[in-house]
Parts: structure tokens; sequence; C-alpha cells
């Protein structure tokens, strides 16, 4: 796996028909037993529906799940990703053998139902954040097996990626230090990894270790579960020397406080939620059979 992931159209295609294989495994096993009472040649039309406004996303999965099961599908989008969705509005159409359109429906589905509703998650947080210097940023709490995909949705919604996994960053949380022997310890181990990490970041629970961390050289900070007072003096310390560090907020992100929490000053906030509290996109599909298509 490359060091960090890079969302290029190429990229996003292997991504989605890896998932999508193994979806698919998962769901038809050794064979779609309801599927197969189909006229094998029978042609159909089928159009997805969204059931709420929507941030579209997943159509590279969609596109892998079905022509998976038929390599000819003819797939239409009307919606494409990172585009927002009306009720009822038709997101994509597609045609192809009947038989196998219902294979892929589930599966198709699934992937485009929580993938939008990441997106549509990440959207709406960061449209409370607008105007100020605060990025909305996730984090590694996602689904088993679907970290890029949903990695990914974040930054369909305009979210900001944080680490992929454990070999791309350093993120020095309260046990590393603990387990190093404190602050000046650890950030002395992390020197010499340095070069090859995305960024060295640590965790820090009060103004004290802030210091500590800046005295140790510390470019990347994350304020843990920090009261608005707290915040904005850390603000203040990190200016005095002149925004040494990229401050960033984690712990009790709320949606209701999340306007004052990007107020102080930040420049990013994490949010387990966008990738872990998920609330599907409901989407639902009409199929239609082709008149004179079957043998």
């Amino acid at each position: 796996m490359p060091k960090s992931f890079d969302f290029s159209i190429q990229s996003l295609q292997q991504l989605a028909q890896t998932d999508v294989a193994r979806a698919l495994a998962e769901d038809v096993g050794t064979g779609d037993l309801t599927a197969s009472l189909i006229d094998p040649t029978r042609m159909a039309r089928a159009r997805v529906l969204a059931r709420e406004s929507a941030v579209v996303c997943g159509q590279a999965w969609v596109d892998a799940a079905m022509r998976q099961c038929d390599p000819q599908a003819e797939i239409t989008w009307n919606v494409l990703d990172g585009q927002r969705c009306a009720v009822n509005q038709v997101v994509f159409e597609v045609t192809g053998r009947a038989q196998a359109l219902l294979t892929a429906e589930r599966t198709a589905l699934n992937f485009l139902q929580l993938l939008s509703g990441v997106a549509t998650k990440t959207a709406r947080y960061v449209t409370v954040v607008a105007g100020t210097k605060a990025h909305i940023v996730d984090t590694r709490k996602t689904v088993p097996g679907l970290r890029l995909a949903q990695k990914y949705a974040v930054r369909t919604g305009g979210g900001t990626n944080h680490r992929v996994g454990l070999y791309d960053a350093v993120l020095i949380k309260e046990n590393h230090i603990a387990a190093a022997g404190g602050i000046a310890q650890v950030m002395q181990r992390a020197a010499p990894i340095a070069a090859q990490a995305d960024f060295v970041e640590i965790e820090v629970e009060t103004l004290d270790q802030l210091r500590q961390a800046l005295d140790a050289g510390a470019t990347m900070v994350l304020l843990d579960n920090m009261g608005l007072p707290t915040l904005h003096e850390a603000v203040r310390i990190n200016a005095e020397r002149g925004q040494q560090a990229i401050l960033e907020i984690s712990g009790g992100v709320t949606l209701d406080g999340l306007r004052a929490l990007a107020e102080t000053g930040v420049d990013r906030i994490s949010i387990g939620t966008l990738t872990k509290d998920v609330q599907s996109i409901d989407y639902s599909m009409r199929f239609e059979a082709l008149e004179g298509d079957a043998a």
C-alpha cells in the first residue's frame, strides 16, 4: 500500500474493484439463487432514486458492482460524486442483463448509501466552520476494510484526511508518552523517523504539556478534550511562538459546539463520528423489463 492515497480516478477504480469483489463474494457466495429465477437473456433498465437530499458519493463502487456482474452494463450518472441530489431525483440509470443487475443491486446500493452518508455528514460539518481557518478532519475510526473508501467520502464532502493508518504518520498519544518516559523523550525518539512520515503529531491534555511539546520542537499538536478557555490560551501560546505548530482539536466534538471550537483559531478539528456513526442515505432502485429482449 502506498504511504498516502491520491484518490486519482485510476486509484479509485482499482480500490473500488477490490472492495466490490470482496463484497460480492460475501453476498453471492456460490450463486444468486433468487436471480436464477430470471431468464438469463432478459434485459432490463433500472433507475436509482434518492429518497432524501444528500451529497452523492460512491460512483466508482456502483460502476464496479454493476460491471463485475455484467461487463456490458451501460450506466448513466445524472448526479456525480460531490454533487447534491434532491429528494426523488434519479441519481443514475443502468441497462443490462436483468439477472446480473438484480445480483449487483444490494452491493451497489450498500456502497452508495454508506459513502453518501459519510460525504453528506462531512459537508454538514464543513458548512458550520465556513469562514474560519479550521479544517474538518477524519480519523482512523472507520469500518474495517473500508477505510480508504470512507476517507474518499470525507474528501468528497469537503473534509480533510488525517493519516491513513499506522504506517504513514506519527501520532504520539498519552500511552506513547507514558511508555517512553515523557514528552521530551518521545519527541527525541521520533526525530530519526520524521523523514519517513507524512507528519509527526503529539497529543497533549494540558497547557503545561503543550509548552513541553513546543519546547521539544513539535510542529503539530493535538489538543485533546480541552475546554474553550483553555483552547483560546493554547492558541495564544502558539502565536507567541510564531505559530510554531499546527493545532488540532480532538475529543467530544459535537455539531452544536463546533462553531465555537473553530472560532478559537485552531487549524484542524478531527471528528471520529464522520466515519464511525454514519446515517446511510436512503436510495431505491426500480427495475423495468425491456420489451422484446427475452428469447
